[in-house]
């Protein structure tokens, strides 16, 4: 991977950004509000860890039947992804509660969905939210050899088949986090000394690590061996469902942000300088969808207000509606552009039309 230092662009002589933020922080501060998590984040906390926990507790005393089981996995998959979303994601954004005990408390909700706090901030908070889109540089672009994300990915014969085949992997997203992602990135990350804050101590934070996976064993494979009578490959079974109902939500969720046909793919010039500053960098490379469905809204935690969340990720995703007002009128003012699909459908069908265009060989892509 290329570590070539990105800088972005200066200028912005009509002064967006400014512009922008203080009409967010004016309507926070008119309407007395604070920007973090109030009691409908609360409340959906409670729901969210509920479908999550409840079944696992279910399955280990009631004794159901297999079948009961089965459906359980899947309740416990839609609310791990709930949880990943709505919970997690504000807590590692400090944008659950002004208090930071709190946001570290909900944050650290990763571990029982089989990720890691270290990897999960510098992936997603430095690399992602700093690098939107930008090839070698942001990671959610990168998906091996198996998938091409970016035009500027180089092109393997199997890619004219990736929008058939990409659903099936998206499954695997938190199963290869407990298995095999967070041993890698911890390791990459921890040479090239990234962190979101305070450098932690590598020795303490691989210590980390190792613990909370073998809770995480202990927790969803041993104990539900011990407590259930169940053959070792059911148990086995349940936990993929869980995990590949879980990966699928997440990772088609993440997808209609960024790997869309209204989602640019800028590279740097030749000194790394990027074309635009990085407020409007963000809403070349960022589109909203259905964020008119209030199922899509509550249950996705505000993941389908990209815009908003990529250019104000320290503002509660339960603010994303109204403040979203604001950002588009102030886009369209400095005729700047404000991506959205108005349908989850429409977002998703760009999805996979875009996974068919990058698929074809470069020389016959439009």
């Amino acid at each position: 991977m290329d570590r070539k230092t990105i800088r972005f662009s200066r200028k912005d002589s009509a002064n967006f950004f400014r512009t922008l933020n203080k009409r967010v922080n004016d309507y926070f501060k008119d309407n007395q509000i604070k920007k973090t998590g109030n009691w409908r984040l609360h409340v959906k906390t409670v729901i969210m860890f509920a479908l999550f926990l409840t079944p696992y507790f279910l399955i280990l005393t009631l004794g159901l039947p297999n079948w009961a089981n089965l459906l359980l996995t899947i309740v416990m998959g839609v609310g791990m992804a709930g949880v990943g979303m709505n919970v997690m994601h504000d807590g590692n954004h400090n944008a659950y509660s002004n208090k930071k005990w709190v946001n570290k408390l909900m944050g650290s909700s990763i571990y029982i969905l089989a990720g890691n706090v270290y990897n999960w901030q510098v992936q997603h908070n430095v690399l992602h939210h700093t690098y939107t889109n930008i090839h070698e540089h942001d990671e959610d672009m990168e998906a091996g050899r198996i998938l091409r994300f970016s035009k500027h990915t180089e092109w393997k014969r199997h890619h004219k088949f990736q929008h058939l085949y990409s659903v099936f992997l998206y499954g695997l997203l938190t199963f290869n986090w407990a298995i095999t992602t967070d041993f890698m990135q911890m390791y990459r990350y921890t040479k090239r000394k990234l962190s979101f804050g305070k450098f932690p101590n590598p020795i303490v934070n691989w210590s980390t690590m190792v613990i909370s996976k073998l809770l995480y064993i202990t927790i969803w494979i041993v104990l539900p061996l011990v407590f259930i009578d169940i053959a070792w490959w059911k148990v086995l079974l349940g936990f993929f469902i869980m995990h590949y109902v879980a990966g699928v939500i997440l990772s088609v969720v993440f997808q209609l942000a960024h790997i869309v046909d209204e989602a640019d793919t800028p590279l740097p010039d030749e000194s790394g300088t990027m074309k635009n500053t990085w407020a409007i960098h963000q809403l070349f490379t960022t589109v909203n969808f259905g964020t008119k469905n209030r199922i899509v809204n509550w249950f996705t935690g505000g993941l389908n207000h990209q815009v908003e969340h990529h250019i104000f990720p320290h503002i509660s995703h339960v603010h994303y509606t109204n403040i979203s007002k604001i950002v588009k009128e102030t886009a369209k003012e400095f005729n700047l552009p404000y991506n959205e699909y108005k349908t989850t459908r429409k977002a998703i069908i760009s999805h996979f039309k875009h996974l068919r265009d990058l698929g074809r060989p470069p020389a016959l892509q439009v």
